[in-house]
């Protein structure tokens, strides 16, 4: 289960915090406007995060990896974040 603590690491200046309580957080990404669903069934182990992701509200979510913590699931959307955002090219 996520802790008060654990849901501190949710920024809402990063994230648009949809949905979060023990177990599930849905957030969006103010940066790239990708969803992530977050859910921690604690099976088989405490702790264990499934990461969820899709690029639109209206697509269906794809799982994106697995994280120790929520903590951890964070760095990986933000580092995805970049990496989508330096991937991305102009149009000229």
């Amino acid at each position: 289960m996520f802790s008060r603590k654990d849901l501190e690491c949710l920024d809402p200046r990063y994230f648009e915090i949809i949905y979060m309580d023990d177990r599930d957080v849905t957030i969006m990404s103010r940066n790239t406007r990708h969803m992530w669903y977050i859910h921690n069934p604690e099976y088989p182990l405490p702790g264990s995060c499934i990461i969820f992701h899709k690029h639109k509200v209206s697509h269906p979510y794809h799982q994106h990896g697995r994280s120790n913590t929520l903590r951890q699931a964070v760095r990986s959307i933000k580092s995805h974040d970049k990496w989508q955002l330096g991937g991305r090219k102009i149009a000229n």
